[in-house]
């Protein structure tokens, strides 16, 4: 029976709606669907190397209309949690040129050098360099705090897939002993609470859409959702059945939501 009695759908992007340019099987159906018959519709993405306003002309390129507003990653959640902890901090990052562009327009002051650095932000960055990495030390042990956008060990692409944040966190974190205090994307209670203030639903009326266990899936059941493992990415049959973390429906692409559909059986 396809899964229709949600208010309100969130879907992960990479690997669950796209593979790099490609839409994945029924994305673009699904959401039209979706939103013909007046559910919420919202796109969560750990990976920071686009803005909210890139990712909604991405999908709209791809035949999925969007408009940023509908779209939250690592990066807009890193800006908000910072502007209610510290605004306007002296912060250090280890990150590509849109998560640096939103945190700049958000009034920190991206510093070059350790001095004066109160936060330390690891992300994905594919410039990461020896240099950033003695900055980022010097700047801990002086003091700085150390957070960091997402967990993600790898992200998919069509090849099979790119290091994440996670391979920058733990180079920190092995050459300072210090563990990374914040992480705010999935599956963080951070991230999920800024789609709670976003959709204004309770969270049993939403369904959680994504190829991860650890993050996707995670932080839909810690947040009381129903949640939905798609195929198409980072998780196979395999992984599912060694994982301690299980979904409430496995699909083998998103398309399925509006057809027929899987129930975990286990």
């Amino acid at each position: 029976m396809p899964l229709l009695r949600y208010s309100a759908y969130i879907f992960d992007l990479d690997g669950t709606m796209y593979l790099g340019d490609a839409l994945l099987p029924g994305a673009a159906e699904t959401i039209a669907r979706l939103r013909t018959s007046g559910s919420k519709v919202l796109f969560l993405s750990n990976n920071p190397t686009r803005t909210r306003a890139q990712y909604a002309a991405k999908l709209t390129a791809l035949g999925i209309p969007t408009t940023p507003d509908a779209v939250i990653n690592s990066s807009y959640v890193m800006v908000r949690w910072l502007q209610a902890e510290a605004p306007g901090s002296r912060i250090f990052v280890i990150g590509e040129q849109p998560l640096c562009s939103e945190l700049a327009a958000a009034g920190f002051d991206l510093a070059t050098d350790a001095g004066g650095v109160q936060f330390v932000i690891a992300s994905f960055d594919r410039t990461f360099t020896y240099r950033k990495l003695q900055i980022a030390f010097d700047a801990i042990r002086a003091g700085a705090r150390f957070v960091a956008t997402n967990p993600d060990r790898y992200c998919p692409t069509p090849t099979g897939g790119e290091p994440d944040a996670a391979a920058i966190i733990a180079a920190i974190e092995a050459c300072t002993s210090h563990p990374v205090e914040v992480v705010v994307g999935k599956p963080s209670p951070i991230m999920a609470q800024t789609v709670a203030d976003i959709l204004q639903l309770p969270p049993e009326q939403c369904l959680m859409v994504g190829d991860r266990l650890e993050t996707d899936i995670a932080m839909g059941r810690a947040a009381g959702m129903a949640t939905a493992l798609t195929l198409t990415g980072a998780t196979d049959r395999r992984a599912l059945i060694d994982s301690p973390v299980q979904p409430d429906y496995v699909i083998e692409s998103v398309g399925e939501l509006i057809g027929q559909t899987e129930y975990l059986d286990c």
